[in-house]
């Protein structure tokens, strides 16, 4: 039988503190405590280097079960579309406008927290509707 690993996922941006708050509201999540001996992070940043300093970030499940997320600032740009995305599962076990109602509801919270609206894909017959976004550095998730 094969074991079960745990990973984390992790995003390349320009403002990783900034971006992980964002994915904190999105998901639930939570920024983790500081490491032993330090108040907060902000302390714990400026006791790093000063290239160091701001160059990466995480938050985490509360509850344990998901991954956790981590951020790290790289010197380049998306240019790209991500050939990895998350969905972000708000419409489970709905269907028509039921689903269509919670996914913009959802879509409605995450613009105003900086997220982009995309597109919306209608359900087809075979896949169910769900909304193309951008989180607040342009890396698309949907709501699925």
């Amino acid at each position: 039988m094969a074991s079960i690993k745990h990973f984390q996922v992790t995003f390349d941006c320009a403002e990783p503190e900034r971006v992980a708050r964002f994915w904190c509201e999105v998901l639930g999540y939570v920024v983790p405590p500081p490491p032993p001996g330090f108040a907060d992070w902000d302390a714990f940043n400026l006791a790093l280097p000063t290239e160091r300093q701001g160059s990466a970030f995480a938050c985490v499940d509360p509850s344990g079960v998901g991954p956790r997320l981590f951020f790290q600032r790289v010197p380049e740009g998306k240019v790209v579309k991500n050939r990895l995305h998350l969905d972000v599962r708000v419409g489970t076990g709905m269907v028509g406008e039921e689903r269509l109602a919670a996914l913009e509801a959802e879509c409605e919270r995450l613009v105003a927290l900086g997220a982009v609206r995309v597109r919306l894909l209608r359900a087809d017959g075979f896949n169910e509707s769900c909304i193309v976004m951008q989180d607040i550095e342009g890396n698309e998730f949907c709501l699925d």
